[in-house]
């Protein structure tokens, strides 16, 4: 479904701010997989999202999406085939517009029709029995801005926006990181039943160890723009936090590089 083929990329270089982000990374994803990524501040997370979203191109490397090279195509003629969810729900909605007036923008992803025709009616109650069974009584809301939701309300409201019309590709950046515990786990819950029913590829970016190991089928670790640990399968399944930390630690000692940074995820 997703290749990453030898992905180079630094910002500002010849400056003295100078950073690479990443050098001949590779990554391959499998059509349907569900992949968590971890990693310490500055390890390339929201990076690697914002490269395959295409906010900025690679200096080097391709990427490919099944089976076709979209390294050059800007953000907005990807957005027909990739969806992205933040950290700061308000990013994936229009905040002065309702409820329903953002389901039909996501309705019609890529499409020339006008609020008047989009919005008729007789399109309210479906949109109603869209979000019904979120449980966060979105159904009454639809003639609300979106700006009065509550955080809950609009990130599930963003996640279903980015999933009402199945993206080839879902990208989940922190996307509960904002949110209360309970609040979170309810997202999450949403999250996983969108994601296995309508079998999306999946990344989800977290800093959450109990998230990337409770969700997903795969775990990936980043550090500094490297993937220093994979974990699926069997291994995936019964990985705990000890057991990451153990693999992470044996990691750190035979690659002899500071991962100082990293280990305070387990702190």
């Amino acid at each position: 479904m997703l290749k990453l083929n030898q992905i180079s990329k630094t910002f500002n270089p010849d400056t003295i701010t100078e950073t690479q982000v990443f050098s001949n990374l590779n990554l391959k994803v499998k059509e349907d997989s569900f992949i968590t990524i971890i990693g310490g501040n500055g390890a390339g997370k929201s990076s690697m999202l914002n490269l395959i979203s295409g906010q900025f191109p690679p200096d080097q490397g391709q990427i490919f999406l099944s089976g076709k090279n979209i390294t050059h195509l800007k953000e907005h003629q990807r957005a027909k085939w990739i969806s992205r969810v933040f950290q700061n729900p308000l990013l994936g909605t229009a905040p002065g517009l309702t409820v329903a007036e953002n389901l039909s923008l996501a309705l019609n992803k890529g499409k020339t029709l006008s609020f008047k025709r989009a919005l008729h009616p007789k399109k309210l109650e479906p949109f109603r029995q869209l979000v019904a069974p979120l449980n966060l009584g979105l159904e009454d809301k639809m003639n609300l801005p979106v700006k009065f939701l509550s955080g809950g309300q609009r990130q599930a409201l963003t996640l279903l926006m980015a999933t009402i019309i199945s993206p080839k590709l879902l990208l989940l950046d922190e996307h509960t990181a904002a949110l209360d515990p309970k609040t979170a786990e309810q997202v999450l819950h949403l999250t996983h039943q969108m994601v296995v029913e309508k079998k999306l590829t999946t990344l989800m970016v977290t800093h959450n160890l109990e998230q990337a190991i409770k969700f997903g089928d795969r775990l990936i670790m980043l550090h500094q723009g490297k993937i220093i640990l994979d974990f699926s399968g069997k291994e995936k399944k019964n990985l705990t936090v000890s057991k990451l930390f153990s693999h992470f630690k044996a990691t750190s000692e035979k690659s002899g590089e500071n991962l100082m940074e990293d280990r305070l995820l387990f702190a």
